[in-house]
């Protein structure tokens, strides 16, 4: 079999100190994540963080920069993820929304909560991203190219 990494997609949005997060039910049990999920074809990878945090959310995600493009392989070693994190803003939670199967809940976290618990994160990219935005790190989200 060959090997074909996983291309996910994250949204990184802070609100008063505080990150929009997702409560999702794993095979693990509960983790927190942030609105996050794969890349689908046809899709810019912007248009897939969009449409990710607002299946996770109910929250219209609206995409400023580039966190960072992350690589992480499972402990098991079966997946390997490549994931581009954008930061944003979000509006309102959009009433009435269905979230995405296995989604328990949108939930908004400070960086000590997410550091206090590192068994509840689903990586250790959660945290990663988090410290990667509280540190600055920001690129244009012109820096990714689609050629149509």
């Amino acid at each position: 079999m060959a090997w074909k990494p996983h291309f996910t997609v994250a949204a990184v949005v802070e609100q008063n100190g505080r990150y929009l997060l997702v409560e999702e039910q794993t095979e693990e049990g509960i983790r927190i994540n942030q609105p996050a999920g794969h890349w689908e074809p046809g899709e810019r990878l912007v248009d897939a963080a969009v449409r990710e945090a607002l299946e996770e959310t109910a929250h219209a995600f609206a995409p400023t920069h580039l966190l960072g493009i992350y690589n992480w392989t499972r402990p098991t070693g079966d997946i390997t993820y490549l994931r581009f994190a954008f930061i944003g803003t979000v509006g309102e939670s959009l009433p009435g929304r269905q979230l995405d199967e296995g989604i328990l809940r949108a939930v908004w976290m400070s960086y000590d909560e997410m550091r206090a618990d590192a068994s509840r994160r689903r990586s250790p990219l959660v945290l990663r991203c988090v410290e990667d935005h509280r540190a600055g790190r920001r690129f244009p989200l012109d820096l990714l190219t689609h050629h149509e």
